[in-house]
């Protein structure tokens, strides 16, 4: 499967973005799907991770409360709603894909892995 993440942008602090990863190459609803990040000049992080119906999700504690991650198997896209935003949450971002329902927060259990979007957040 072929994931592509999309909708980044430049916002100010307190704003919103809402990112999509699209996935191509088969259905999409058989995966859980993780959000990742990378700062410049730090580790990647995990983000948010959904099962594959959607019923569960998984938070870092620095985006708990303001990140909400959803899915749309018909539409085989996965989003990542990004309220309040911190310019602490710069970095490009990422999504991945693993077959099964459980939620993995490091990126090798991950199998697929998609080109990142950047998100800049302005003090």
């Amino acid at each position: 499967v072929q994931l592509q993440a999309s909708g980044g942008g430049l916002v100010q602090a307190g704003g919103s973005l809402r990112l999509s990863c699209a996935a191509s190459g088969r259905s999409f609803s058989s995966y859980t799907t993780g959000w990742f990040r990378q700062a410049p000049g730090k580790e990647r992080e995990f983000v948010a991770a959904i099962t594959v119906s959607g019923d569960g999700t998984s938070y870092a504690d620095s985006v708990k409360g303001r990140f909400t991650t959803s899915r749309d198997n018909a539409k085989n896209t996965v989003y990542l709603q990004m309220n309040s935003l911190k310019p602490e949450d710069t970095a490009v971002y990422y999504c991945a894909a693993r077959s099964g329902s459980s939620l993995y927060r490091w990126i090798d259990a991950y199998n697929y892995r998609g080109q990142g979007t950047q998100v800049t957040v302005s003090s």
